[in-house]
């Protein structure tokens, strides 16, 4: 096998740190997608949604999607199941924009998928001590500040070279 700088030897891909979050991640979304199409109905993509609206009433769809970390199609496309569906209503903002809000059924869908969610959310947690959960959380906020600092600076290098 190749060495690394430092010497070492290379890491194949299934040891490296963000393959392995990533394969997490994807393992918990898919099995979070087949319960909530099951229980409600909606992809997840669309709970991601109904989500956001109901934690933020002011959102349009252009920061809907950057906080789901979708691009505006994908987006525009869950809204306009969800809003097909009855469960998220649109009211004109300030120049092209909508406000998206939840109706009283997209409320009610919400809280059951927040129930869901939070059900979720304590079954994975159960696995981990609390001190191993505490030292998860400080390590994700580490990871994601450090992604996002990455992030940029290989967006200067793109656009350096892009000059």
């Amino acid at each position: 096998m190749a060495e690394r700088v430092d010497g070492r030897e290379l890491v194949p891909i299934s040891g490296l740190l963000s393959y392995r979050l990533s394969r997490t991640s994807s393992a918990m979304s898919r099995s979070a997608a087949l319960r909530y199409r099951r229980d409600f109905d909606v992809s997840l993509g669309e709970w991601r949604a109904i989500a956001l609206i109901a934690a933020d009433p002011t959102l349009t769809l252009n920061r809907l999607a950057r906080r789901a970390g979708l691009d505006k199609a994908q987006m525009s496309r869950s809204v306009s199941r969800l809003t097909e569906r009855g469960l998220v209503e649109r009211t004109a903002g300030s120049g092209r924009t909508s406000q998206l809000a939840l109706t009283s059924e997209g409320t009610r869908v919400y809280r059951g998928l927040i129930t869901a969610a939070n059900e979720r959310d304590m079954e994975f947690l159960a696995a981990l001590s609390t001190e191993e959960t505490a030292i998860l959380s400080r390590a994700l906020d580490k990871l994601a500040d450090l992604a996002l600092a990455v992030e940029e600076r290989e967006r200067a290098h793109a656009t350096d070279l892009n000059c």
